[in-house]
């Protein structure tokens, strides 16, 4: 019994108008983890040229939660019946052809295909595990796309090619998005005021009153001396300028300072303070 699959999204990332296919895959377990690659990057369209073995468990294994997939793979004996109804098709190669032909790579190969999905169906073809695609076999293709991966260990495993191709497609699916609504998965967020951050941006009255807070902290400790203060505060403040405080965090460092002052006797009003006062003022010091 496979694993019942995991929620979609919603609608594939092209709307089942890109597909994925495989040809005479060896190994079933490859088309299970191909499947979970598709599904990861909101696709969902497989199919698959004489398969050696399909379906079985050891596919559906390996898909991780992504059984609605393979349920939905559609199974063909020749690669031309899975393209028949194409109008676009692009095709894997990782080796050079004694005739060039058009090689792109993942992401203009993925601008293409979402280019091409508005006039009709678009196929890419990744081949076996063993040696690929053959040289008719690439020859029905309108493009290579080549995976620039390390030449000195070039081959990649079916689900990893897959994984690559689907990756561009869904970050150029994304990208459309924002040419009508911003999409929060392209955004980052590395700061306060960033969409996301759980708190505000510390305000500028807030960060001086946190370096004053610090500088005197440092002071009541004999760390720091106004008269020579060399560039301690300088260096101090571009350090937490950087850091691009929130409001939280603020009030987590002047906390922080408090309890340094507490336990050195230097809080404002705290009784040590009091008490090393009256000793200045008996011995004249204050």
């Amino acid at each position: 019994m496979h694993k019942p699959a995991l929620p979609q999204e919603g609608s594939d990332t092209f709307n089942d108008q890109v597909r994925i296919v495989l040809v005479e895959t060896s190994h079933s377990g490859n088309i299970g983890a191909v499947a979970r690659a598709m599904k990861n990057m909101g696709l969902g369209n497989l199919w698959l040229v004489n398969p050696a073995s399909f379906p079985d468990e050891a596919s559906y294994a390996r898909s991780a939660g992504a059984s609605d997939v393979l349920d939905r793979a559609q199974v063909v004996a020749t690669l031309d019946e899975a393209l028949a109804d194409c109008v676009l098709v692009m095709g894997t190669s990782a080796r050079g052809r004694k005739v060039p032909w058009p090689v792109i790579a993942p992401p203009q190969a993925a601008a293409t295909a979402g280019e091409y999905s508005r006039q009709g169906r678009v196929a890419l073809v990744f081949g076996r595990e063993n040696h690929g695609l053959s040289n008719d076999e690439l020859q029905r293709c309108h493009y290579h796309i080549h995976i620039p991966s390390n030449p000195d260990y070039s081959s990649l495993n079916l689900a990893m090619a897959v994984q690559v191709v689907c990756y561009e497609l869904r970050m150029h699916y994304l990208r459309s998005l924002e040419e009508g609504e911003a999409s929060p998965n392209l955004e980052a967020m590395v700061g306060p005021g960033d969409r996301g951050w759980d708190v505000p941006p510390a305000e500028v009255q807030e960060v001086e009153g946190f370096f004053g807070h610090l500088e005197q902290v440092l002071v009541d400790v004999d760390f720091h001396r106004r008269n020579n203060p060399r560039q301690l505060m300088t260096r101090l403040r571009r350090l937490f300028q950087r850091a691009r405080l929130d409001q939280m965090e603020i009030n987590i460092l002047r906390g922080i300072l408090t309890s340094v002052q507490k336990a050195a006797g230097t809080l404002p009003g705290s009784d040590k303070q009091k008490n090393t006062a009256d000793e200045g003022q008996e011995k004249g010091h204050v």
